[in-house]
């Protein structure tokens, strides 16, 4: 008997899990699928990214469509289109081997709007979305929620920083009541614990992965500290020492990430920029460059980087550390997935050496210094 049937998971499902080599449950879905398969109950999943919490969630919802009624029966509801992207396709493979067709859409901005429209009007059970551009749908009245069983927000911390707030309040009131709302976050900033009171059951059950270490375990954390006007120099050696991996430097501005990236070029460095008032295209001509690895190095401040999900990235380096904690979770958080080791490494200067105690303290992990 294989691990999922025991979750509850059924043979046509687990036969696609092993076509994509998933064979073992993960700690969360081993503890989240059984309490999402078995009760019709509200929920909160404290995950970092890369945990497999996507099967976490899409099985369960998976297995909760009546096929034979033709109605949007589930929503998912993610920061961005690339993560929306991503779920639509796992979840699709997921039902390779299920005997009924089970529908889903993908909706979020960068694409035009009429083309999702069109597909809504076939048949769909689930629809994964990003908050602004399902609002537009609900809108235009293309997007009915009144049969929404169950509602999936992941990354919602995410989604918040985004400033998706009013919005989510917005899904949340049309369709609290009549359906069950999972949370996935990696965090639970006041606001999180605000759509809780307001749109959940208080006895949702709660279930933390690996809570000691909001920060992912496979990850080694470092920092040099150094003057500003030597930290070119430094981040070039950092760089030339790792040779061909790949990685992302997070910095705090736009102007900051355009400026390294000049810099970085005339050093004959392989990088590219993401940055907030980008062109979707563009950001998504970046975004394939740096997968398919074209680039080496991606810069990014903090919002560009929402969503960014590539696998085997050696490293992530903090040109200056972010302003919240939270954001130094989610940085980090780009490297080490999947079970694969990697190095978040912070570039500080002598007077933000405090910051670096507040960190450890505040996330549980421990800071080597590299001289």
């Amino acid at each position: 008997m294989s691990s999922f049937s025991r979750l509850g998971v059924k043979k046509e499902y687990i036969a696609g899990l092993k076509e994509l080599g998933i064979k073992k449950p993960t700690e969360i879905q081993e503890k989240v699928i059984p309490v999402l398969l078995k009760s019709n109950t509200d929920f909160i999943g404290l995950a970092q990214t890369g945990t497999g919490k996507t099967a976490a969630f899409g099985l369960p919802i998976l297995q909760s469509i009546n096929t034979s009624l033709n109605e949007v029966q589930g929503l998912i509801l993610t920061p961005t289109r690339e993560l929306a992207q991503q779920i639509k396709k796992q979840l699709f493979k997921f039902t390779k081997y299920v005997p009924e067709r089970i529908f889903v859409e993908g909706v979020y901005g960068g694409e035009k709007i009429e083309i999702q429209i069109k597909a809504l009007q076939r048949t769909t059970h689930i629809i994964v979305a990003t908050p602004g551009r399902l609002i537009d749908l609900i809108e235009r009245n293309e997007v009915q929620l009144n049969n929404v069983k169950t509602i999936v927000l992941d990354e919602a911390d995410e989604m918040l920083s985004m400033g998706f707030k009013q919005d989510l309040n917005r899904i949340l009131k049309y369709t609290s009541g009549t359906s069950n709302t999972w949370l996935f976050s990696a965090t639970m900033p006041d606001e999180i614990k605000r759509i809780v009171k307001s749109y959940m059951d208080v006895n949702a059950p709660r279930i933390a992965v690996n809570k000691n270490s909001i920060v992912n375990a496979n990850i080694t954390h470092q920092f040099i500290t150094t003057e500003v006007k030597n930290k070119l120099d430094v981040l070039i050696q950092l760089l030339e020492k790792r040779g061909d991996d790949r990685g992302i430097i997070f910095c705090r501005t736009k102007l900051g990430t355009q400026k390294l990236k000049e810099e970085l070029k005339e050093e004959g460095f392989s990088v590219a920029a993401l940055e907030g008032d980008m062109q979707q295209r563009d950001r998504e001509k970046t975004m394939r460059a740096f997968k398919n690895k074209s680039i080496q190095i991606l810069i990014s401040t903090d919002v560009s980087a929402r969503g960014i999900d590539v696998s085997n990235l050696a490293f992530v380096i903090h040109h200056q550390l972010p302003e919240q904690l939270e954001y130094y979770t989610h940085r980090s958080g780009r490297t080490a997935r999947a079970g694969k080791a990697g190095y978040s490494i912070a570039l500080i200067t002598p007077s933000e050496l405090p910051k670096v105690h507040e960190l450890q303290k505040a996330l549980g992990i421990k800071f080597i210094e590299l001289k």
